[in-house]
């Protein structure tokens, strides 16, 4: 099993002809992904040679999905454009589009988030790595080397780098989802998004998750893990040492007073049975001690 992506996931790419989006395609390609196609009105009707396999390119979201039966998008579209796009594969009520866009406006996010309501398309992102289940499929730029074969920790992360550190980390024991939702004020899945799948998830175990300082999402999810979440959790906030009112990366990671801070955040998990760990590797150190007591 996995979460939103599985060995059945009919990927096509938004931007696929140029070159970030050529690079990855190859990537999830060579990672055992179905890439079944590309979006560029300009080069519509025809292909692409990505390392001996014919990608065809198609004029928009609707006729790749018509001729493809693609429910998966990746956009690596340039932000200016990105709206647009992200509108495109919602109205062709694509089931999953993936928007590793950085720099979008977030006027433009909240609008398509909004626009997403109530209709059949998760976003997941902007901003952000993607997901991949190991030994399935890789929608996005995480190096499916990292951790190759699947297992039975969920990982969801506010951070790309954090998301590839996490995953080496516990190579050993593998991952069933490794998802990187992205560190904008406005995401379209969230940790509580992801924390509900695995905890649906028969073959999830255990969960790792990753947040960071500003606004209120890890808070939010320590209450949702309270209640909702049977299976053990362990955490990390990165950003204990960012000065008060300074933004660290992330538009999203900003601090104001005690609003948003890691000792915060740290706090309200813990208050949720969390194990939380004060660096990634002692946070994967938590998370191996749970696997091997649940082997």
């Amino acid at each position: 099993m996995a979460i939103f992506l599985t060995k059945n996931s009919k990927v096509i790419v938004q931007g696929m002809t140029g070159s970030e989006g050529m690079k990855h395609t190859r990537r999830m390609l060579a990672s055992g992904t179905q890439v079944v196609g590309g979006v560029n009105p300009k080069k519509a009707g025809t292909s692409v040679d990505v390392d001996g396999t014919a990608v065809p390119v198609f004029g928009g979201v609707a006729e790749a999905m018509d001729t493809t039966a693609a429910d998966v998008s990746v956009l690596f579209v340039p932000p200016a454009f990105a709206k647009a796009a992200v509108v495109e594969a919602i109205d062709a009520e694509i089931a999953l589009a993936v928007v590793i866009t950085e720099g979008i406006p977030v006027q433009d996010s909240a609008w398509f988030w909004q626009y997403s309501q109530g209709k059949k398309t998760r976003i997941i992102g902007p901003n952000c790595p993607g997901l991949i289940s190991p030994g399935k499929s890789n929608a996005g730029i995480i190096p499916a080397t990292i951790a190759p074969e699947p297992g039975r920790i969920g990982l969801v992360s506010k951070s790309g780098t954090l998301t590839y550190q996490m995953m080496y980390e516990l190579r050993e024991f593998g991952f069933s989802t490794a998802i990187g939702i992205g560190g904008d004020p406005v995401v379209g899945t969230t940790h509580i998004d992801a924390l509900e799948a695995f905890e649906a998830d028969p073959e999830t175990d255990a969960i790792v998750m990753i947040g960071e300082i500003g606004g209120d999402a890890e808070e939010r999810a320590a209450d949702y893990i309270k209640a909702h979440v049977t299976k053990p959790v362990v955490g990390y906030v990165a950003g204990f040492t960012a000065p008060e009112g300074k933004t660290m990366g992330h538009a999203g990671a900003i601090v104001s007073g005690s609003s948003g801070t890691a000792q915060a955040k740290q706090e309200a998990l813990e208050a949720a049975g969390v194990k939380v760990g004060k660096t990634p590797s002692a946070t994967a150190e938590l998370m191996r001690a749970i696997m091997r007591d649940l082997a």
